[in-house]
């Protein structure tokens, strides 16, 4: 059982379930699950940390990064940027699920 450090750690990882119309119908058929995670974070702290954090076995973990886009503000023509994040899509082995719901 991991410890209160460890669990402090995984959840600085694991930043928020991605709740889409895609993702949901992903996570139904293909039992695979979409979060935004920390940019610093590998696919090893990704799949123990959602181990750890939901109790279910990790079979695959896919991340991508999205960049952030430049946007013009209205309040003197000013130019500003979106953050970028980073994005991944965990597979559960089959049997396991996370119900995103109530733990979002």
């Amino acid at each position: 059982m991991p410890t209160i450090e460890e669990m402090n750690f995984y959840r600085s990882i694991v930043l928020q379930p991605v709740i889409t119309e895609k993702g949901m119908g992903q996570s139904e058929s293909l039992n695979k699950y979409h979060f935004h995670v920390h940019p610093d974070a590998n696919k090893v702290q990704i799949r123990r940390a959602i181990e750890a954090l939901f109790n279910v076995r990790v079979t695959n973990v896919n991340t991508l990064r999205s960049k952030g886009k430049v946007r013009q503000r209205t309040y003197r023509h000013r130019i500003g940027k979106t953050a970028g994040a980073k994005k991944a899509i965990v597979t559960l082995a089959p049997g396991d699920r996370i119900d995103l719901i109530e733990t979002g």
